[in-house]
């Protein structure tokens, strides 16, 4: 059923969503890119609230957050839409998907409530709003989000970071864990392949750094964001945010429209190689390499954490310290 959508004014007989960075004027009965938020009666309804599409229970690790209560298990909430459209998208079902297609209604307090059967925010993490763009399941999230942190679980969103700056700080608050997924460094790669803007989702880090736990992801597709110059401004812009935050290079596959090769295993190497000289913590995702998910001390080199397959042994940690060289570690949780 539609709800009215937070964050869009009217302008004389049409709308215009203020949610993301791309403004949609909106005459009645058009629906803006996300394909979940639409002009009726003159105001701005979502089409998509208390709908999920997906529901899993993850290892946080498959977010991917490497240092956020490692080990643990998060539930995994979807729906349909996303506002970017990009054209080598691995959930493209959903992202591209219509809320006609079906799923399951579930309330902010039935989520509450399935939590509390499994146990208490001790024993419970919480929900990552993720496998579609969580930011066009704004009004649901933030009813969500609010209602969790009230009752002392956490929130994770997995996001694009395309969102406006208003929306993204009313959110927050709520938000303990973001992991946002950087495109790529160019504008022109963002405006070809994914029909959006960079400078927006930049914003989105740099904010949200300063209140919450961040990851970063990129996922490295051959020839088009990979090149070393690239990835060098990319992992010094990063750097100047945080050199703390953990940056995940995932291996990309042929999806939706794009069909280049996999990304070669050597080209992830590499990048992980010259994002160390300017980050602590750089990971490699999509491929099982030796070494590629453990966290190591940036101080001393010692093994704190080996992964493999989402399995985790928590080695050489105690909470966010090294047990070697007593080091802190950007970490929450352990």
């Amino acid at each position: 059923m539609p709800k009215q959508a937070l964050h869009y004014t009217r302008e004389k007989d049409k709308v215009r969503c203020l949610l993301c960075p791309r403004h949609c004027l909106l005459a009645e009965g058009e629906e803006g890119l996300c394909g979940v938020r639409r002009a009726a009666g003159g105001e701005l309804v979502t089409e998509n609230y208390a709908l999920c599409a997906a529901l899993h229970w993850d290892p946080v690790e498959k977010k991917p957050l490497y240092h956020f209560y490692p080990g643990r298990q998060i539930l995994s909430l979807g729906t349909y839409g996303c506002n970017l459209c990009c054209s080598f998208c691995q959930n493209w079902t959903l992202a591209r998907g219509k809320p006609s297609a079906g799923g399951e209604m579930l309330t902010p307090q039935q989520v509450l409530a399935m939590l509390q059967r499994e146990g208490s925010p001790a024993e419970v993490l919480g929900v990552a709003y993720t496998y579609n763009e969580p930011v066009v399941w704004y009004e649901f999230v933030y009813d969500t989000a609010r209602l969790l942190h009230e009752h002392g679980y956490r929130n994770v969103l997995v996001t694009n970071g395309f969102i406006s700056r208003a929306a993204l700080r009313e959110l927050l608050p709520y938000i303990d864990a973001l992991n946002i997924d950087v495109k790529g460094f160019s504008d022109s790669f963002y405006r070809k392949y994914c029909h959006g803007m960079r400078r927006p989702v930049l914003e989105t880090v740099e904010l949200a750094a300063s209140s919450a736990h961040v990851e970063v992801t990129c996922l490295l597709i051959p020839t088009l964001n990979d090149s070393p110059t690239e990835l060098e401004l990319f992992t010094s812009w990063l750097a100047g945010v945080n050199p703390n935050l953990p940056l995940h290079f995932s291996r990309y596959f042929p999806q939706y429209k794009m069909e280049l090769p996999p990304t070669p295993l050597e080209t992830l190497q590499a990048a992980r190689d010259i994002a160390l000289q300017k980050l602590r913590y750089v990971y490699l995702g999509n491929v099982d390499l030796p070494g590629a998910s453990d966290t190591r001390c940036p101080q001393c080199g010692a093994l704190l954490i080996a992964r493999r397959y989402y399995q985790v042994r928590i080695l050489r940690l105690a909470g966010s310290r090294c047990l070697d060289c007593g080091a802190r570690i950007n970490i929450v949780g352990a």
